[in-house]
């Protein structure tokens, strides 16, 4: 397993060897730097420790700089782990580079998808909404009963209603590598990530390839 942290810049589209169109999402993929390891003799777990975004000093609290000084690097905003077998392989303060990725490779992008508010059954879960007859045309993006009556009597944990929609964890499996820029540490991915412009994802080796 190996991974980096990144930031997605937006999306655009190149054209391939047979000129056709791939539409593509364009990621500041590193540098990174192992700033801790998880072993299993000490954690009971394998991981290593990415450190993603240069930051002044001032923006860091007390804790993040005294776990930052065991590196000889840069500061660093975003601290995330990425479970590893071969821990072994890797030493705190290596920097981690997009090359680690080449064009053909499949990924797994998880970040915070757009956060969209307050929304309702028809557009957070899909419904068709009810039939707009029969003295119901208010009712139209209603999501309808919730309930059986006085048995179960209650509404079932889980029940599919109106909520916030977005601002979650997703992860997009089995993305392709289209371009490795490792001068300007770029990589491309075949279609969409989650979240807007800017927002932090972490790419990994795809784990059902």
């Amino acid at each position: 397993m190996k991974g980096i942290l990144g930031k997605k810049l937006g999306m655009t589209q190149i054209f391939g060897d047979d000129g056709s169109v791939i539409p593509v999402t364009l990621i500041e993929a590193g540098p990174c730097y192992i700033t801790q390891k998880k072993t299993m003799v000490n954690d009971k777990y394998e991981a290593i420790q990415l450190g993603f975004g240069e930051v002044e000093k001032k923006k860091l609290n007390q804790p993040k700089l005294g776990h930052l000084k065991k590196i000889d690097g840069p500061l660093l905003r975003h601290l995330k782990e990425i479970r590893i077998s071969d821990v072994d392989a890797y030493e705190v303060g290596q920097k981690v580079e997009a090359s680690i990725f080449q064009p053909g490779d499949f990924v797994d992008v998880t970040g915070i998808s757009k956060g969209k508010g307050y929304a309702g059954v028809v557009k957070r879960h899909h419904f068709r909404g009810g039939p707009k007859t029969h003295g119901q045309s208010d009712r139209w993006r209603s999501g309808g009963s919730v309930g059986a009556g006085t048995t179960p009597g209650h509404v079932f944990k889980g029940t599919r209603m109106a909520g916030r929609m977005g601002n979650e964890q997703v992860t997009v499996q089995n993305i392709k590598v289209a371009l490795v820029d490792a001068e300007k540490n770029l990589i491309a991915v075949r279609g969409a990530v989650p979240g807007g412009k800017n927002g932090l994802v972490i790419i990994c080796e795809a784990v059902k390839k």
